[in-house]
């Protein structure tokens, strides 16, 4: 079962400002853990900066070490007060000296076995405490990280080369493909052409830019267009395509539904102007007749705008429900292929 800290949300994120945008794990709780030195320090060595955080009945205090045991630094002491945080500096000492009967310092010793923290005159004036003996219900301490933790980065930069070692080395199911053909499909200006740029540049290791990007009221994607994207580190061309589509809208400028069906059958050739007036005719032009699996879209990604997907108006939401059921019945009336819908 997972432990959760007695602070609450606003006490926590005002001591995470106040030590500079701080993120607590927490690492012990006396409550769980057992009321003892021994335990904590067992726990808490070798685990970087920590803060200690003691719940008496009328106060919140703690210290911050800056440094991880057994090396020795100055350590920020604080206290809540009602609209602000005091603090003082005490040191240079061990987490060790904080909490151990045998190593203990004069100014400010916290006796876990006891539930007592015996302060300094000095420090409690310090700290705006008043002067008698404070006994406390519970202490915690927490692993505090910079939100750009080098170690954080690193997981995030071993997590991230995994993720794209996964998708080039993708095989699609049963080797009847060698490349997955996934349709990009959103509202006008929801960044569908930058998405793709977005995925291109991440592979090719620079910023590209090969689809055209715009404010267009009707959108920049106008024709239908695939994309193959080649690796930056080997040259290889990537195991998925991404195809743009005209965008979505509720009035008449945008893709026209009865396209739809042509595009997910494969029908449609690179390069064709949509023509939201006008839907694709079968016989005209490029028209891919009988198209084979490759050609054909396997999977479905809808893009929206973070910022306006909750304000979609209820003639998009029911645009995209149409379209979806249109993917479903594609899907169950299809033997031949799998379809995976992203929304």
């Amino acid at each position: 079962m997972a432990m959760t800290t007695c602070l609450t949300w606003m006490q926590e994120k005002k001591l995470q400002n106040h030590f500079g945008e701080k993120q607590f794990s927490l690492l012990y709780k006396a409550s769980v853990h057992e009321f003892s030195s021994e335990s904590l320090l067992q726990r808490c060595s070798k685990q970087g900066p920590i803060i200690t955080v003691i719940h008496s009945e009328d106060h919140i205090l703690g210290a911050y070490v800056p440094k991880s045991y057994p090396e020795y630094c100055f350590i920020i002491l604080f206290a809540f007060q009602e609209t602000t945080i005091s603090q003082c500096k005490i040191g240079p000492f061990q987490l060790s000296m904080l909490f151990c009967e045998s190593d203990r310092n004069s100014e400010f010793n916290i006796n876990l076995e006891k539930k007592e923290v015996a302060i300094s005159i000095n420090t409690m004036g310090k700290l705006g405490l008043p002067q008698c003996d404070i006994s406390f219900q519970e202490c915690e301490v927490f692993r505090c990280e910079d939100l750009l933790d080098k170690r954080r980065m690193d997981g995030l930069t071993e997590l991230r080369e995994s993720l794209l070692t996964a998708i080039r080395t993708y095989e699609p199911y049963g080797g009847r493909v060698r490349q997955v053909r996934i349709l990009l499909l959103g509202p006008i200006g929801a960044g569908k052409s930058s998405f793709f740029n977005s995925v291109k540049s991440v592979f090719r290791g620079h910023v590209t830019n090969q689809a055209l990007v715009g404010s267009k009221t009707t959108g920049e994607s106008e024709k239908y267009r695939t994309y193959f994207i080649k690796d930056g580190k080997d040259g290889n061309t990537l195991p998925f395509i991404l195809c743009d589509s005209m965008g979505l809208s509720e009035k008449e400028e945008g893709l026209h539904m009865d396209d739809i069906p042509y595009i997910l059958e494969g029908c449609i050739p690179d390069r064709y102007q949509f023509n939201s007036m006008k839907p694709f005719t079968p016989g005209l032009g490029n028209y891919t007749g009988c198209p084979m699996l490759k050609d054909r879209i396997h999977c479905v990604a809808f893009v929206f705008d973070a910022n306006s997907v909750g304000h979609l108006s209820d003639e998009m939401v029911e645009k995209i429900r149409r379209i979806r059921r249109e993917l479903i019945k594609c899907a169950r009336g299809s033997s031949q292929r799998t379809w995976i819908c992203s929304f």
